[in-house]
């Protein structure tokens, strides 16, 4: 193959909502370059693209595919982004390397809250579009509904370059407004019929390229001048101006196709190639200390991992892009962030599951590489002598957790290594050993991404796991304050044990007086502080401790050992054994004895009088909330809201845009296990959510006493 310059590259990734077609073009697309002989569908399971099992287990796309079209003197490397929202990792991931998106909209349905975010997350990275209006030929397609629906939802930057002459069934006929000239295919698709525009569709085609030609005009001097001069501009001046537009995304063209019957993927292969940036045409991106680091190829060679999957009978392969210099195979680089060497003996170009070794690649360009010793996601190799080091993916916080446990408790070790490595494929995929809930939480974006975790670690690793509802992180505090006292005093022979502590508790907030005195029936007690203590905790809030002991009723030496009995129950709450918070507790008298008095005898007495003023300071428990937001289409609104009154949320507030309904509301956890699935069986997978921690807030009273039942049964079990 060809080593093609940094300035013939373009990287694109190909993007859009579930069912839009991306799969089907990218298959179209590898057979008009020639890669493939005869195109692959979804529905028999042997497309270029979804090659993992578990793709064609489930009929959609898991995993990003790379894959390299060589056009016209170009090279295009693309990568196909799942759909679904469960699997925007991908997104996040292909947006970070590549220089501009591909988002295809399904006719049918038009703008959907899908192509909203993945255009919203194209704006955050300020990355050029392409719209490719696919599946003209379906049913209920409708061009103009969905052009009306573009220029609603992204605005007069929407500009045609291409329209149908009839959309639905009937489509096998476009006019391309940048060349002024119609395209025509037979049913089979493929190589189209090139003519001139009919007469009735001249007007229409010329006032479309009159307003194409004014918004290439607008993002070049020169253009703009000549364009006042003459009224009009070259095809090459139109190109030079839509490519200027798309860098600083001041325009946002639109293309028509039918992927499946191979309509318009020819002449959108050869607008991509004419059109979109080249790599040394965007902004230089940046190293983590905040350099430029120019795409030169005789620059040094630094190298940036941004993905690895495990193949059957191949292992790991590592995908990386070239950020600078010239990379050749045999070459030995630094890994950066595991401080290892490591050697590129031979370096490949991919096209799904297809992989020609190469001799070398240079700045800009996407390849991959098999078997690495010491490689991780999101590490960078440089060549000796250079210091780059790159971290521009951000990925979206999870929405979906749910604990996980082998059947076999021996293969828990095993279980571990499984995730890590799953980690590695899909960062989105996140794992935690939670202290707290001991249990072992993944973390996805939905149901399905981590349904599709499961099948794979019992399919592929042959080892069975089981799912369980996340435990909900409470907290516990108090609501007034309380007086106890408690003595521990064991004698078995020999030196025994004695501690007696006497201690008042309250509930602490920010700002609050110090100590003074407190009144619990006839008995008035005033303290003097003598030492204060604060704690900030762990899981937040704080225990805040006074010694105010006097007269050496307890000696100072034994403090720290009643704060450990404190601490042990602020980790071990009294009412469900969650921690506890926001306590302050004032030491005002005890007893010890000379001989029997020891560390453990005074921590299990402030432990015991702790807890028995904590029943009698009116406990609460404390739920963790979360702002949520919601996304979904007008026609659906009613039946979200009703889920969400369902689950004790508040709604905060209502809007709309574009046709989107934006729903803000307050929700406790607890409410939110089984949220994602719910969500989309109420709206068919057309709604999007995200969700923040937003605080702590009590529970309701009968929740409470639910939760108190619960966790009294299970310490009569034990």
């Amino acid at each position: 193959m060809k080593i093609y310059k940094s300035n013939e590259i373009k990287n694109i990734a190909l993007l859009g909502s579930k069912g839009s077609g991306k799969t089907t073009l990218a298959e179209s697309m590898i057979y008009e370059c020639g890669v493939i002989k005869r195109r692959g569908t979804i529905e028999a399971g042997n497309t270029v693209s979804d090659y993992f099992p578990v793709e064609k287990e489930y009929g959609y796309s898991v995993f990003s595919t790379v894959f390299n079209a060589e056009f016209n003197g170009k090279k295009l490397n693309i990568i196909d982004c799942p759909g679904s929202d469960d699997f925007v990792g991908n997104a996040y991931t292909a947006l970070g390397v590549c220089d501009m998106g591909l988002i295809l909209v399904d006719s049918e349905y038009g703008v959907e809250v899908g192509t909203q975010n993945i255009f919203r997350t194209t704006a955050e990275l300020k990355k050029p579009v392409i719209f490719a209006l696919n599946q003209m030929d379906g049913e209920k397609a409708d061009f103009e509904n969905v052009m009306e629906q573009m220029r609603d939802n992204f605005g007069p930057r929407v500009v045609q370059i291409q329209y149908p002459l009839e959309s639905g069934p009937n489509f096998h006929s476009m006019i391309d407004v940048l060349l002024m000239k119609k395209y025509e295919w037979g049913p089979d698709g493929g190589v189209p019929t090139i003519s001139e525009i009919p007469e009735e569709e001249m007007e229409k085609a010329r006032e479309l390229n009159q307003a194409l030609v004014e918004a290439a005009a607008e993002n070049d001097e020169t253009l703009m001048e000549k364009f006042f001069e003459q009224g009009s501009l070259t095809e090459d001046e139109m190109r030079e101006g839509i490519r200027k537009g798309l860098v600083d995304r001041s325009i946002y063209p639109v293309v028509v196709l039918s992927a499946a019957k191979d309509m318009g993927v020819r002449r959108l292969m050869e607008f991509l190639g004419n059109v979109c940036p080249f790599v040394t045409d965007m902004p230089a991106p940046v190293d983590i200390t905040g350099e430029e680091v120019k795409p030169l190829a005789e620059g040094p060679v630094s190298v940036f991992f941004f993905k690895t999957s495990v193949e059957p009978h191949i292992g790991e392969v590592s995908y990386f892009k070239v950020m600078s210099g010239t990379l050749k195979a045999g070459m030995d680089l630094d890994n950066v962030n595991r401080g290892s060497k490591e050697r590129l003996a031979q370096i490949f170009t991919i096209c799904g599951q297809l992989r020609t070794p190469i001799d070398a690649l240079e700045a800009g360009d996407i390849g991959a590489a098999v078997k690495l010793k010491d490689v991780r996601t999101g590490n960078t190799l440089d060549e000796k002598g250079c210091e780059y080091q790159f971290d521009f993916i951000k990925y979206p916080a999870p929405k979906y957790v749910r604990a996980i446990k082998p059947l076999n408790e021996s293969d828990s070790e095993k279980l571990s290594g499984i995730l890590t490595r799953m980690h590695e494929e899909d960062p989105t995929w996140m794992v935690e050993q939670s202290k707290e809930l001991k249990q072992t939480l993944v973390k996805g974006q939905g149901e399905f991404h981590l349904r599709t975790l499961k099948w794979r670690i019992e399919n592929n690793e042959k080892l069975p796991v089981e799912f369980q509802e996340q435990r909900i992180p409470y907290r516990e505090t108090i609501t007034k304050a309380a007086r106890a006292d408690y003595r521990h005093k064991k004698q078995s022979g020999g030196s025994g044990q004695f501690g007696e502590v006497h201690l008042i508790i309250e509930p602490y907030t920010e700002g609050m007086p110090e100590p003074d005195t407190y009144k619990f029936g006839n008995q008035e007690f005033k303290l003097n502080v003598r030492d204060k203590q604060e704690i900030p905790l762990e899981w937040g809030g704080k225990l805040v401790v006074y010694n105010c002991i006097v007269g050496g009723a307890i000696d100072a030496r034994f403090i720290p050992a009643i704060v450990k009995g404190l601490m042990d129950r602020m980790e071990q709450g009294p009412l469900t054994g969650s921690y506890a918070r926001d306590v302050r507790v004032m030491i005002y008298d005890g007893k010890m004895h000379p001989v029997d008095s020891n560390e453990i005898s005074f921590r299990l007495a402030g432990r015991n009088a702790f807890s028995q003023a904590f029943r009698q300071a009116n406990p609460k428990i404390l739920e963790p909330i979360y702002d949520v937001e919601v996304l979904t289409p007008g026609d659906t609104m009613g039946d979200v809201m009703s889920d969400l009154q369902g689950r004790r949320a508040i709604i905060m507030g209502m809007s709309s845009e574009n046709g989107i309904e934006k729903l803000s509301a307050k929700i406790p956890l607890k409410e939110m296990a089984s949220y994602s699935t719910s969500l989309s069986s109420i709206t068919g997978g057309r709604s999007s959510f995200s969700m923040s921690f937003s605080g702590y807030e009590l529970v309701p009273s009968d929740v409470q006493e639910k939760l108190l039942k619960e966790y009294a049964a299970t310490q009569t079990e034990e």
